[in-house]
């Protein structure tokens, strides 16, 4: 089978209409340090906080803004806490995926009519700046979604948050929208998965890979992304597939102890000013052997970047109908090979930089081998 892409109608996206992604949200084991590197090493800054100060006795969450990205970072206060549980398991990861919608009672009803399993009944929370109200759904592993309805809402945030003021706030990056979340998912599960987005949330099917697709000689693996029907969610869902080595499917899945979202797009229009700063600030990327270079040229075409500086940078480039795209993926950004960011920037492209499979894949691969999980 060969990469299949859909162009089915978007029948049941206006069932469900979702904006665009309102906030994500990582449980962390230590806050206030890991608001300290996404300021430092990513270019965010300083918007919102709920803690003990605030009237927070249980947790306590920073809030981060960059562009259109909001980026929540949440610790508990106590052992006893369902947070604590799920750092315990999972190590630092994203909990939330939040979605901005025109109404989340409404959303929330649907979903569930639509067979989600509930994760939070519909809750209006109000302060001196208005009301927000906002439900959730469970989706795959402990993950889930966040209807956001902030109609009206004039605060830093969320009700009961502040307006976090902070002396030290660097320079943006140049970062300005969250381009897509992958989760990984077990064995046998991606199409399951696939059609909950599909039958729950409108979701379709813009392309399907499998492992001729996205394979070396040692691991493959299967992917199909999900979209809305804006186009502005886009969720690639992956599962392992045979080969002869443990793939990064399974690493993941053995280090986060269970399915979770894997890595988080961010969009630039600057790709060479954002990794080069975020080099400079520390940030590790995979290696791209150099030898990709040799051909990448003649297989994209004519592109605006100086060549030699994509190489110097280890920034990766692809073509489609389209237009092209220039894409690089950090190192995992935890103690466990787990989470991991990747810097895109879209000239006219679309897709998800399939010709770079192959050299990302080895990439991958020569870090799990030094890991030893290979």
């Amino acid at each position: 089978m060969e990469t299949t892409v859909q162009s089915q109608p978007q029948t049941q996206a206006e069932v469900l209409p979702i904006k665009g992604t309102d906030y994500i949200e990582l449980f962390v084991s230590n806050a206030k340090q890991a608001a300290y590197y996404y300021k430092s090493a990513f270019g965010f800054h300083s918007l919102a906080y709920a803690g003990l100060e605030t009237g927070t006795r249980t947790h306590t969450s920073y809030v981060l803004k960059q562009g259109a990205i909001t980026l929540v970072l949440t610790s508990p206060l106590h052992s006893d806490s369902y947070i604590t549980d799920h750092i315990r398991k999972h190590g630092d990861g994203v909990k939330v995926i939040a979605f901005t919608v025109e109404d989340a009672e409404q959303a929330y009803f649907e979903a569930i009519r639509r067979g989600a399993k509930s994760y939070m009944f519909p809750i209006t929370e109000i302060d001196r700046y208005g009301k927000v109200c906002r439900s959730g759904i469970h989706t795959y592993g402990d993950t889930v979604h966040i209807f956001v309805e902030r109609q009206g809402f004039h605060g830093a945030f969320l009700p009961g948050f502040e307006k976090w003021e902070s002396d030290y706030n660097p320079p943006g990056l140049g970062f300005k929208y969250v381009d897509h979340c992958v989760g990984n998912v077990e064995t046998g599960e991606m199409n399951r998965w696939a059609k909950f987005y599909e039958d729950v949330l409108g979701f379709r099917n813009l392309v399907t890979f499998d492992d001729k697709d996205i394979s070396t000689r040692y691991t493959a693996l299967m992917s199909k992304v999900m979209a809305n029907g804006n186009l502005r969610i886009k969720f690639p869902i992956n599962e392992p597939a045979k080969g002869k080595k443990k793939s990064q499917i399974e690493e993941y899945l053995d280090f986060y102890e269970g399915p979770g979202c894997q890595h988080i797009a961010i969009a630039t229009d600057d790709i060479i000013h954002s990794v080069t700063a975020m080099r400079k600030h520390g940030v590790e990327f995979l290696y791209v052997p150099g030898n990709y270079y040799d051909t990448v040229q003649k297989r994209v075409g004519k592109i605006r970047e100086d060549i030699h500086v994509l190489k110097n940078l280890g920034i990766m480039v692809d073509r489609d109908e389209d237009g092209y795209l220039l894409q690089i993926f950090t190192k995992p950004v935890e103690d466990r090979p787990t989470l991991f960011f990747e810097i895109i920037q879209r000239c006219g492209a679309r897709s998800f930089g399939k010709g770079n499979f192959q050299a990302l894949f080895e990439s991958i691969e020569a870090e799990q081998k030094r890991r030893g999980t290979l």
